[in-house]
């Protein structure tokens, strides 16, 4: 197994990273590779890739849906859940500090759009990406699993994401290329002004993603990293952490719902922004304005990134009566809560903010308690949309 691993990951670095704009494809190996063939050997592993639901397992989810519905919250109820947000978050961190969520360590695998797309850069963040995953990918990943890269012309056309691209490989005018190189005029000081590359992650929640991302930016100096929670708890334990550098990272506290708070940089200039598992806690009716406010934030050819919450997951399951707010919105005992979406209403969402979708998919996931003999799905929704150049 460990020649096998050796020749996989061999595979994958004598090629570029993989395409960022893999429209409906699922991520590259090792992610994804552990393939259920033999229905007898399913309590061999924790986690099942790409699993397909029967008719009778669909039906069975849709029925434990309509039964946990059957019974609302009361509306005063979720008024408090509404205006209460942060409260139930500042207490969840502080209750868990950053013991709960384990590092986003696979971030890098399946959103490499969150790294500068400079060459010397990537040569280097690439195997620093890869070797950190070769201990949590223990699976037995063969060649067969690693599949072509898109040629590097290709590749470089349709990631349109690097302010060092040229007119040719952007489509751009040299006229936007220069602005684009310039970012805001250079009297307007703010956090990481002076970088090439910024991102932005809403809900950073006690860094499980912040930290595995800068640790990896260590070597793109000119790259910078925003984060941002509407709980200050959280917020705290990003900035008290020890590998929390302010050169390279601006946490701040910020509730992406309301419109008039400003951001403390300028609208256009960020190339990612990363929405993973946060839009789900926000309310239905609130959903497509955070959206069209990321939009505006970034510059043109930047990415918004998406992981989310997808309809029938377990977690939806698992709801009792009484807990549900509205059709597929959840309140969870400790006051936070969750919305399970479908691939067509992300789809919706995110092009009526004026996004191009270039990845929308639906990952579904076989988990399995093999002390216990119990077999539970996840499904997961992810995409990736950019904003045009024109």
């Amino acid at each position: 197994m460990n020649g096998i691993w050796r020749n996989s990951i061999s595979c994958l670095r004598i090629r570029k990273v993989p395409h960022r704009c893999q429209s409906g494809g699922h991520p590259v190996a090792p992610l994804g590779s552990r393939i259920l063939t033999d229905p007898d050997k399913v309590f061999e592993h924790n986690m099942w890739d790409h699993m397909q639901w029967s008719k009778e397992e669909e039906a069975e989810a849709r029925k434990k849906v309509e039964e946990n519905s059957a019974v609302r919250v009361l509306l005063e109820e979720q008024v408090k859940y509404e205006s209460e947000a942060n409260k139930y978050w500042d207490t969840f961190y502080k209750a868990h500090k950053n013991k709960f969520f384990k590092n986003r360590n696979w971030l890098l695998r399946e959103f490499p759009e969150i790294l500068p797309i400079d060459q010397k850069t990537e040569e280097k963040t690439k195997e620093l990406s890869w070797d950190r995953v070769q201990t949590n990918a223990a699976n037995c990943f063969s060649r067969k699993h690693c599949p072509t890269m898109p040629e590097e012309t290709n590749y470089d056309k349709s990631s349109g994401l690097s302010d060092g691209q040229s007119k040719a490989e952007s489509g751009l005018s040299s006229l936007d290329s220069e602005e684009r190189r310039k970012g805001p005029p250079k009297t307007e000081l703010f956090p990481g002004s002076k970088a090439t590359f910024r991102i932005l992650e809403v809900g950073c929640g006690a860094g499980n993603s912040v930290f595995p991302i800068l640790n990896t930016l260590q070597n793109a100096p000119e790259s910078f990293l925003y984060c941002c929670d509407f709980a200050s708890g959280a917020v705290e334990l990003v900035k008290s952490h020890s590998s929390y550098r302010a050169a390279q990272c601006f946490a701040f506290v910020h509730d992406v719902c309301d419109d008039s708070l400003p951001y403390p940089f300028p609208d256009g200039i960020l190339d990612g922004v990363l929405l993973v598992f946060v839009l789900s806690s926000i309310h239905p009716d609130r959903m497509q304005g955070v959206v069209n406010r990321l939009s505006k934030l970034l510059k043109p050819g930047g990415m918004l990134l998406f992981r989310d919450y997808g309809r029938y997951d377990k977690t939806q399951l698992r709801f009792k009566r009484g807990h549900c707010l509205s059709e597929n919105f959840y309140v969870r005992g400790d006051g936070t809560r969750a919305y399970f979406f479908t691939k067509g209403e992300v789809h919706s969402m995110f092009c009526k903010a004026g996004l191009e979708e270039k990845q929308n998919l639906v990952d579904r996931r076989l988990q399995v308690n093999r002390k216990k003999q119990v077999k539970m799905h996840r499904v997961w929704v992810q995409g990736k949309f950019q904003k045009p150049y024109t």
